[in-house]
């Protein structure tokens, strides 16, 4: 029997996940050793693929003004279903409005029972 609490939790997931525009690739490195040569190599693994998110994007003013002017930064959130998991440090494609870019997982995400919140920071390099 579903409770009126989880029928709301429903139609709010279902509300959060109307609003996905996007599609992600999750990357993570996998140490590989090879039996003939015996040396380990970082491999490249797609763990997950075409999953629908949403990317949210704010510019954040610095607190600490250097003389002549503040610094402005970009928080980069994703949204994404609760229950999908994204290793921190993964590298983190997505594809929204017609603009893809590579990120980086750069933390805990927040998990909430609607969807969960990952903070990324712009993908340079592998650590």
């Amino acid at each position: 029997m579903v409770t009126a609490v989880q029928a709301a939790y429903a139609a709010a997931r279902k509300a959060q996940e109307s609003q996905y525009t996007g599609m992600m690739t999750v990357t993570e490195r996998h140490k590989a050793r090879d039996g003939r040569t015996k040396l380990t190599t970082q491999d490249d693994v797609v763990v997950l693929e075409d999953q629908p998110c949403k990317l949210s994007f704010e510019s954040l003013k610095s607190a600490q003004q250097t003389g002549a002017a503040a610094g402005i930064t970009q928080a980069i959130k994703l949204f994404l279903a609760p229950e999908i998991v994204v290793k921190p440090g993964s590298k983190v494609t997505v594809t929204q409005d017609g603009f893809t870019a590579d990120y980086k997982c750069s933390g805990v995400p927040a998990i909430y029972p609607t969807h969960q919140e990952i903070m990324l920071e712009l993908f340079e390099r592998w650590a």
